[in-house]
């Protein structure tokens, strides 16, 4: 007997987090943080993103505080060794100072000559943005970062123990929001939207 697909049901409460979703600027991001077993739904929704042959060409590396009070130290050194401003090399170890919990999404090696490379890292971005929303639907705020400690490649292997060829997407910052930040500019979507036809 085929099996029975269930109607589409509208769920206006997604649409309405969506529409009013907004980052937590990750200074503001304070205990409690999620415990592992919080976490876990969370990642396991990230994981769930569009994945073109199932590579998972992704992976998480979850940064407790004693890790990121090692990455702070570490981000201080590599700063100093690449002759980095002081203004830059201080944003870079409070990244790590300022945080209680992060988790590094991971671009993985996959080596196929079925999906294109740019579908992995696609996909891989799409972790990051599942990984934030997942965090804010689950009660938490979140943010989203980069910087110049995630593009170097000793601070990466020696700090994150990647591998060669892997790198960072994107340090997803997660905790106790202490502050509502203000509404920022929204696109503009007679701007950017087209309309084909035919």
């Amino acid at each position: 007997m085929p099996e029975t697909i269930p109607p589409v049901t509208a769920r206006p409460e997604v649409m309405e987090f969506f529409l009013n979703r907004r980052s937590r600027p990750a200074r503001t991001l304070r205990l409690p943080v999620p415990t592992r077993d919080q976490l876990m739904p969370i990642l396991t929704a990230a994981a769930r993103v569009p994945d073109h042959g199932k590579l998972e060409p992704w992976r998480f590396v979850v940064l407790e505080r004693p890790a990121l009070t090692r990455l702070a130290g570490l981000a201080a050194e590599r700063g100093a060794a690449l002759g980095l401003e002081e203004d830059q090399r201080l944003k870079g170890v409070a990244q790590f100072s300022d945080s209680h919990l992060a988790i590094a999404v991971v671009k993985c090696v996959r080596p196929t000559d079925k999906i294109p490379e740019i579908e992995q890292v696609l996909s891989t971005g799409a972790v990051c943005v599942t990984l934030l929303n997942a965090a804010a639907a689950a009660g938490w705020g979140a943010n989203w970062l980069t910087g110049w400690a995630l593009a170097d490649e000793a601070f990466r292997s020696e700090g994150l123990g990647l591998h060669l060829g892997e790198w960072v997407a994107g340090l997803i910052h997660i905790g106790t929001e202490t502050a509502v930040p203000p509404e920022r500019p929204r696109p503009d979507l007679g701007r950017i939207v087209s309309w084909v036809g035919a």
